[in-house]
């Protein structure tokens, strides 16, 4: 009961900020990036870090020009994001632009669903959208698939937000059960995977070079696209100015099944470096995604047949 007031509390207060136009959701997260920045200091060292060894080539004034570029996008992402639980649909459209739908719409029509594969790169929160521009298939479901968040509170609020404009979010571990009920009941859909996350050390299957680091990447996403032999899709998400997005999907493959083993999500991160390297103060640079070295790894675990197996029985991943 006291979590049930205390969520309708927070969430009449996002949708109350919601309301408020872009230009001054727009104040208010200048307001917060002074916050953030200069005062509360969040993660800047890590932040720098990542920068300056993602881009070794770059001068320092560049990298901290990058630096103060990515904190204002990362305000703007917090009051965008917020901004979808009242933006009616025909603004929103105007706000992001969809390209290369016809592609998923054909793929429907030839009876195959669609899987996107994407970052932390723009705002990916208004990618939940991207069923409203599809022509000939409105029924069509946009899934977003997710890790539920430990606050059950937060976990219900980004759900509203994100299925406020279609979205249909599903948590990652229940992830196949529906696809293969979709598949049954002939029902299209487009499910999108954020596939670069860091893997605790007992899922690290695969290392790959992003970013000039050594990077333990999943392989879940693809492997449950290949079983489903969904036609695969890269999102590549551009910000040409403030408050407006495009989103192009880049056919990857729509024989998933038949490639080998790694290669889509080898190319998606070449592709999301390629996307990075054009604007990177868009990526997520707080993450601390490089914390598990190769090193380390190679160190206390052995990969096996495909599984990540401890060196010493006594030693638990995590």
């Amino acid at each position: 009961m006291k979590n049930k007031l205390l969520y309708h509390l927070l969430y009449g207060i996002v949708y109350l900020l919601s309301l408020l136009p872009f230009r001054l959701l727009y104040m208010l997260s200048d307001g917060i990036y002074g916050l953030l920045y200069h005062i509360i200091r969040y993660r800047r060292k890590l932040v720098r870090k990542h920068l300056a060894s993602s881009f070794p080539e770059k001068t320092e004034a560049e990298v901290i020009k990058i630096e103060h570029q990515f904190y204002h996008w990362l305000c703007d992402y917090f009051v965008e994001t917020i901004k979808l639980l009242s933006i009616s649909n025909e603004k929103l459209l105007r706000h992001i632009e969809f390209r290369g739908v016809e592609q998923l719409e054909q793929c429907f029509d030839e009876g195959q669903n669609c899987a996107a594969i994407l970052g932390h790169y723009c705002n990916w929160e208004w990618l939940s959208a991207t069923g409203l521009a599809f022509k000939r298939y409105p029924q069509a479901v946009m899934g977003l698939i997710y890790h539920p968040l430990y606050s059950d509170i937060s976990d219900q609020l980004f759900i509203d937000i994100r299925s406020a404009h279609g979205g249909k979010c599903v948590p990652k571990k229940d992830i196949l059960r529906y696809l293969v009920t979709y598949r049954k009941e002939q029902q299209h859909y487009l499910f999108g995977y954020i596939s670069d996350q860091s893997p605790r050390w007992m899922n690290i299957h695969l290392w790959l070079k992003f970013l000039n680091h050594d990077t333990p990447v999943f392989s879940g996403g693809e492997r449950i696209m290949r079983k489903m032999n969904d036609a695969v899709f890269y999102v590549d998400m551009e910000r040409p100015r403030r408050g407006y997005y495009t989103c192009t999907f880049k056919l990857v493959t729509r024989k998933a099944n038949e490639l080998p083993e790694h290669s889509i999500t080898t190319e998606f991160f070449s592709l999301l470096e390629q996307s990075i390297r054009r604007q990177p103060a868009f990526y997520l640079w707080t993450h601390n995604r490089w914390k598990r070295t190769k090193e380390e790894f190679d160190r206390v675990y052995d990969l096996v047949n495909g599984r990540t197996i401890p060196k010493d029985p006594n030693v638990t991943g995590s």
